[in-house]
């Protein structure tokens, strides 16, 4: 199976771009998803941040509190590291195994910090969603309510916009136009079915 990591700058809809090639039958692997069921109340992970973090960083339900984590380790890089050393072991094991359990031509593993972290060897081909910065800012703002100078902290933590695009085998421009984005999508999913079937 042809294994494509997507990911990019925060605001540059991931999100969106995942959603196209799910709607087109391919299977997802989605780290995001695998973080929040790591962190669900009860989970061997959740407890080990709390002892680290305090029971501030846990919502009502005993699940952590990710808006209260996320503004304490952004704005402290010593503690982002500490909570990185519980959440990303277990993440990668995770998505080796959904990995081996994935069936298809291809599929796609989201990963927003797959050059941060260096986990280019899990998948084959690397596919970076692009968006100008500031409809990066204006996305994030709008969706997650956060105020601008905490938005800039966490591009500003993320590898820059040139470096992630060198490390692309392939870029996806996603600046708000919904057909052209459908279209680089398609167009991708022919590719990567060709480059998966081919010898």
């Amino acid at each position: 199976m042809l294994r494509i990591g997507l990911t990019g700058g925060i605001g540059s809809g991931k999100s969106m771009v995942t959603a196209l090639f799910a709607a087109l039958g391919v299977p997802i692997i989605d780290t995001d998803r695998i973080a929040h069921e790591l962190t669900v109340s009860g989970a061997e992970a959740v407890r080990r941040i709390a002892a680290i973090f305090g029971d501030t960083v846990l919502a009502a339900d005993g699940s952590l509190d990710r808006a209260q984590l996320r503004h304490l380790v952004f704005s402290d890089s010593a503690k982002r590291e500490q909570l990185e050393a519980v959440l990303h072991p277990r993440i990668y094991q995770r998505t080796t195994e959904l990995l081996a359990q994935a069936q298809g031509p291809y599929c796609i593993v989201v990963v927003p910090l797959l050059l941060e972290k260096g986990w280019q060897s899990l998948v084959d081909r690397i596919l970076v969603v692009d968006a100008p910065p500031e409809l990066q800012l204006s996305r994030t703002r709008q969706r997650d309510n956060r105020p601008a100078e905490e938005v800039h902290a966490i591009i500003a933590a993320q590898i820059s916009r040139e470096k992630r695009l060198a490390a692309a085998d392939d870029v996806v421009v996603n600046d708000a136009d919904q057909a052209k984005l459908a279209a680089q999508v398609a167009e991708l999913h022919h590719k990567y079915l060709q480059l998966a079937t081919s010898p």
